[in-house]
């Protein structure tokens, strides 16, 4: 299966990125996927290639170009918890740097180049996120209700932006928390602020899970819950995008 890192122009510079692509040529609907934090590296190179397999032309772009190319900061094989405190205090800056109207503007440049492709059909298409980028994820699918059909975040905090934050949604969404991230109560707001917006969603609590439960390299890693995103993900991806 094809892949490569790509270059995408943006109003602050070149952000780099990691395409998957179908085997077999043709057009395939395009997903914008946001990585964690963490960023790019082989967890998500790898679940970019497995929604690849799926038929869809997948885009992982790296959050924090503006700090040089993905890896922005070294990070060890396994994300453990003495690793974690580390790791954060690299990353914290760029994160409390990338403000809303960054990510609106480079939400803006992804999905021009995405939709460009010549391999991605004509066509809605689909943003997921995980973590941080599930956050991301929100809000552009938020700010391009046109344009995004689908929209799933894992494990993210997607109602920071309060019952406004996903009002403009039009896209049918999955978000998929872990039990740590809120209680029953705050599940319920979200929801509701689900349905004041009018859109088809599942909202749901993955049990038995923490914060980043997805991902295979770090202590919150779920295989159950892993398994689980990948059955709401891609019946959500099959009702909602038109496969050439």
């Amino acid at each position: 299966m094809p892949t490569k890192m790509v270059q995408i122009s943006t109003a602050d510079g070149q952000a780099d990125a990691f395409a998957a692509v179908p085997d077999g040529g043709g057009r395939h609907p395009g997903v914008l996927m946001y990585p964690d934090g963490f960023g790019i590296r082989p967890v998500l190179r790898e679940m970019a290639h497995e929604l690849a397999g799926h038929g869809f032309y997948v885009l992982v772009p790296n959050l924090f170009y503006r700090n040089g190319p993905a890896p922005v900061i070294e990070l060890p094989e396994h994300i453990g918890e003495e690793a974690r405190p580390a790791v954060f205090a690299q990353l914290m800056p760029m994160i409390e740097a990338h403000t809303t109207e960054r990510v609106l503007s480079d939400a803006d440049a992804y999905l021009k180049f995405l939709t460009a492709q010549p391999e991605v059909s004509a066509g809605p298409v689909a943003v997921t996120g995980y973590c941080i980028g599930g956050l991301l994820a929100t809000r552009t699918a938020a700010a391009h209700p046109g344009q995004v059909a689908a929209l799933a975040a894992l494990h993210g905090p997607v109602g920071v932006d309060g019952p406004d934050g996903l009002s403009k949604l039009t896209a049918e969404v999955h978000f998929g928390h872990a039990e740590s991230d809120l209680t029953p109560e705050t599940l319920g707001e979200l929801n509701q602020a689900l349905d004041a917006a009018g859109v088809g969603y599942t909202s749901e609590i993955y049990p038995g899970t923490v914060h980043g439960f997805t991902m295979s390299d770090t202590d919150a890693f779920n295989p159950a819950a892993l398994r689980l995103h990948w059955d709401r993900l891609l019946h959500l991806l099959s009702r909602t995008l038109t496969k050439s």
